[in-house]
């Protein structure tokens, strides 16, 4: 069975979200009003509402680093993963976690960057070879 996916959370500044999910990130704005707007995020939905967004705390091991959790990702084609980096880096984005390959030569390779939209929601690009392999062991 094949869905979209679905998330609404909250951020502190409407104009701010759609300046960075727009420009910086690439996403399509979709419906809005006055205190929401929704966006296609690499292909699914994400609801941005005007709020105090989620707290967050670094427990999260990726390799010897802590990251923000909770958080939210998405999982793009190695192509893709590197051209939305070489995009970050030039944007100047302050990274949690600096676009690196992580499990290399192993099952589970994987590119992965995290990074805060505006609000402080931590955000997750995973990038892999062959997205047939995301679930390898």
């Amino acid at each position: 069975m094949k869905a979209l996916f679905h998330l609404a959370y909250h951020v502190r500044d409407l104009d701010d979200a759609r300046q960075f999910y727009t420009d910086i990130l690439g996403c399509a704005e979709g419906r809005s009003a006055a205190t929401w707007v929704d966006f296609d995020f690499f292909g699914h939905q994400i609801s941005l509402h005007l709020g105090q967004p989620f707290a967050t705390t670094n427990t999260g091991r990726v390799g010897d680093h802590m990251v923000p959790m909770p958080h939210l990702g998405v999982i793009l084609s190695m192509p893709d993963w590197q051209a939305l980096a070489d995009r970050l880096v030039a944007q100047k984005i302050k990274f949690v976690l600096e676009p690196a390959i992580r499990f290399a030569g192993q099952p589970g390779e994987q590119a992965t960057m995290f990074f805060l939209d505006p609000s402080g929601n931590p955000i997750e690009i995973k990038g892999f070879n062959h997205l047939d392999n995301v679930y390898d062991k």
